[in-house]
């Protein structure tokens, strides 16, 4: 190792990826001071996100700390422990004194020190199948947030990237293909795929999101994706959808959980990154015509343990707590987080399910009783006449 010259070494590590750079910096002092060059990351980042090869994202990571920094902060993924035991003896399931109608629907006077507007964020999304780009966007802001008149405050929050409606396939400008020519598999019939999953096992394994949430206000950054599907389902009934579930926090089925404990009452939230793709040809072998797949929608949504849409000033502050959580490299310790998560959810619906119950059983009961007193008056009543 001695005997490399330092352009040498230099050469060698730019062609690494982030993860095996961190490693080779951890073998020797040389390969650790070189390691540590801000160049070296800034390839590894533009290589793992194609929405960083702009002048104006440059910029803005160096402004956050550079290259080195983003990539620690947005390669990991979201880990959160802190989920809450439901508490099934009280009314309130997360108790004391918050107050429903003012944390989901209603914005309030904040703070000047905890505000936080739609400008101060700032997405980098990039699609990747079998680690090739499919799609990069870049948006500054929150769009559709004119806050002037309180309706995005109020409102549930909703990112809209990719919309694509089905009454417009005409026009195609715009969109996103995926095909044969991009080694997807082959579908001989919609029936042979609905035996054996061949393409949806696919998009499962080859499809990446990556949904980088900046604010350089607060100089931090996270990645809000999961990487890989979380969960997913085929629409059948059209015969053409395939919708794929991405939940930081990351939360329908999997996913990882974002920290809310100044919030939210339930003290966690959930990210969901919805991906839709709708198949536009099943291919001819014979014509050599490819299967094809267009994206037709990707957003983002957030929401509370109880499935309620977090409006917008509650959406934001939790994406800024969000900035400074706990993460984690270890994939199987994020989904161990995601699976704490679905239980706690789990035994707060069951528990909803049996208060309803025995709320309706009250009112059965009482409807009975009433009912019978009614009927003894009226009949001691005519009984009299």
């Amino acid at each position: 190792m001695t005997s490399l010259s330092a352009d040498i070494l230099h050469d060698i590590l730019k062609r690494l990826d982030g993860a095996a750079l961190a490693r080779a910096g951890c073998a020797c002092a040389d390969l650790r001071d070189i390691s540590r060059e801000e160049e070296l990351w800034e390839n590894a980042c533009r290589s793992l996100w194609p929405s960083t090869n702009h002048d104006d994202v440059r910029s803005l990571i160096i402004s956050v700390g550079g290259f080195r920094k983003f990539y620690a902060d947005c390669f990991t993924l979201i880990l959160n422990k802190d989920v809450p035991a439901v508490q099934t003896n009280k009314t309130n399931l997360f108790a004391e004194e918050w107050d429903e109608s003012d944390y989901y629907y209603y914005f309030d006077d904040t703070d000047e020190l905890e505000k936080v507007f739609p400008s101060d964020f700032v997405s980098l999304i990039d699609i990747q199948y079998k680690d090739r780009a499919l799609y990069s966007n870049i948006i500054w802001g929150i769009p559709s947030s004119d806050g002037s008149n309180g309706w995005f405050n109020n409102c549930p929050f909703r990112i809209d990237v990719f919309h694509h409606s089905p009454e417009n396939n005409d026009n195609s400008d715009g969109e996103v293909f995926l095909s044969t020519i991009n080694d997807l598999p082959s579908v001989p019939s919609l029936e042979q795929e609905r035996k054996d999953g061949k393409l949806w096992r696919d998009l499962n394994d080859g499809i990446k999101l990556s949904w980088i949430m900046i604010n350089p206000k607060m100089k931090l950054a996270v990645n809000l994706s999961s990487w890989h599907p979380l969960g997913g389902q085929r629409h059948w009934p059209t015969d053409t959808d395939f919708v794929l579930r991405y939940d930081t926090d990351f939360v329908l089925r999997y996913g990882s959980v974002l920290p809310a404990k100044e919030v939210l009452p339930c003290q966690v939230a959930k990210c969901i990154l919805l991906m839709k793709f709708r198949m536009t040809s099943t291919g001819n072998e014979e014509t050599g015509e490819p299967s094809t797949l267009a994206l037709t929608e990707l957003n983002m949504q957030i929401e509370d343990m109880e499935g309620v849409h977090l409006n917008g000033h509650r959406s934001l502050l939790v994406l800024k707590e969000a900035l400074s959580c706990h993460r984690s490299r270890n994939y199987s310790e994020v989904l161990d987080s995601c699976h704490l998560y679905l239980r706690a959810q789990s035994q707060l619906k069951e528990e909803k399910i049996r208060s309803e119950c025995r709320f309706d059983t009250l009112c059965i009961v009482t409807g009975i009783t009433v009912f019978a007193a009614l009927c003894v008056m009226c009949y001691r009543k005519f009984d009299r006449f």
